[in-house]
């Protein structure tokens, strides 16, 4: 029997895996539809590759806060082209999708993560997508979808919570069959938090250690970022928030999370790159 493909890239050593973002939503918040048709978003994907992009993330459902929901028929219009257009580079591409449908869609057409932004808990048929096709599923913390969830952004302690809940979202896959190795976690920055909470999780990610599993995190260009650096205290737009987003880059990389997913690769890159450059200075003290 031939071996099982790996469901999840390894890990480099020196710093982690860096995910680019790749849009085909006509109202993202980050970038608005720069890459909504499909061939505009084939070609971002071989730049971000080209730039050194470990996984690409690929998804056709906005999920700012108010956003509202694309058909289901139109998220597979939207994503499924733009799969099949990357899946002949050999990269890891990974699929956001909250919908069982398009995630088995995904997989069929050459994506090999399914990156949940409910965690399984908006389509219970998920789970067992990941189950029956051995797709790597990351598992995000989730209180609602973006017309309610900055409605439900009250917790008593929020790491604690988050971990708490994460778990159970975690125990849910399992039971639905999902192998531990196919998963991981992401604590769900933006969603259902506010940006002081946002802070803290950031400051305790080595607090997420306890659920041994992989973590992803997603700072890239979030509204809690929209005033950092500024000396006015005007907020910059979304695509101005790179600088704040490789500062948070660092951090992450110094907290040796698995993967960073991001919009702009190449500040990703040196950002992870100063950290391993200080790493290096330290052991040859």
């Amino acid at each position: 029997m031939a071996a099982q493909a790996a469901a999840l890239p390894a890990r480099p050593a020196e710093r982690p895996l860096v995910m680019g973002v790749v849009n085909v939503t006509p109202d993202s918040f980050s970038d608005g539809g720069r890459w909504y048709d499909s061939d505009s978003a084939v070609a971002h994907g071989r730049e971000l590759l080209a730039q050194g992009a470990d996984i690409l993330d690929i998804g056709g459902e906005s999920t700012r806060p108010g956003a509202s929901r694309p058909s289901v028929a139109e998220e597979l219009r939207r994503v499924i082209p733009v799969i099949e257009g990357l899946a002949g580079t050999g990269a890891w591409i990974s699929i956001d999708t909250m919908r069982a449908e398009v995630a088995a869609a995904a997989v069929a057409a050459g994506a090999r993560i399914i990156n949940d932004v409910s965690g399984g808990l908006a389509d219970p048929g998920m789970t067992g997508v990941a189950a029956d096709t051995g797709a790597g599923l990351v598992v995000m913390h989730w209180r609602g979808h973006s017309h309610e969830m900055q409605t439900r952004a009250v917790y008593d302690d929020v790491v604690a919570d988050v971990i708490r809940e994460l778990a159970g979202q975690v125990q849910g896959a399992l039971d639905a069959g999902v192998a531990r190795s196919q998963l991981v976690v992401d604590p769900g920055l933006g969603f259902a938090k506010t940006p002081e909470q946002n802070w803290l999780l950031l400051q305790h990610l080595s607090t997420f250690e306890k659920l041994d599993l992989p973590v992803l995190v997603g700072a890239s260009r979030k509204s809690f970022l929209s005033r950092i650096g500024s000396r006015d205290g005007a907020a910059a737009p979304a695509d101005q928030r790179d600088y704040a987003t490789a500062a948070v880059s660092v951090v992450l990389a110094q907290a040796d999370v698995w993967a960073i997913r991001v919009h702009e690769v190449r500040s990703t890159f040196a950002a992870c790159d100063v950290v391993t450059k200080l790493r290096a200075a330290e052991a040859a003290t």
